[in-house]
């Protein structure tokens, strides 16, 4: 029995979706333990950080083979902005504002142009 395979499209999004998971927890979830010592968060932060390089770096490693940088970049910017909010509502506890939906919207526009020029 083989695995199945992942379309070159979707490797990128799953990997960098991921390495956001990780990234976000290694810059935002000392927030909780403001009571830790401030070297020891950045040396916690840096190990979690690790992980999301090892799925970074290959996300848009084997994402250039179907998509241009710009495209990697932005579509790296909308997962980051959307695994921050279901972060933040859920583990950080703060909610999600109107103007930040709003803040994110526009930034989805910019993405739209982005991928919309695609050939």
């Amino acid at each position: 029995m083989s695995l199945p395979t992942i379309p070159a499209q979707l490797t990128p999004i799953i990997l960098l979706s991921l390495s956001n998971v990780f990234m976000t927890f290694a810059w935002y979830g000392h927030l909780r333990f403001k009571d830790q010592p401030l070297v020891l968060v950045i040396f916690v932060s840096w190990l979690i950080a690790f992980f999301e390089y090892c799925l970074a770096v290959p996300a848009n490693r084997y994402g250039s083979a179907v998509y241009s940088p710009a495209e990697l970049k932005t579509m790296q910017e909308v997962i980051t902005l959307t695994v921050f909010a279901v972060f933040s509502a859920l583990y950080l506890k703060e909610p999600v504002t109107t103007n930040q939906l709003i803040g994110f919207g526009f930034i989805a526009v910019g993405a739209f142009f982005v991928f919309s020029g695609r050939t």
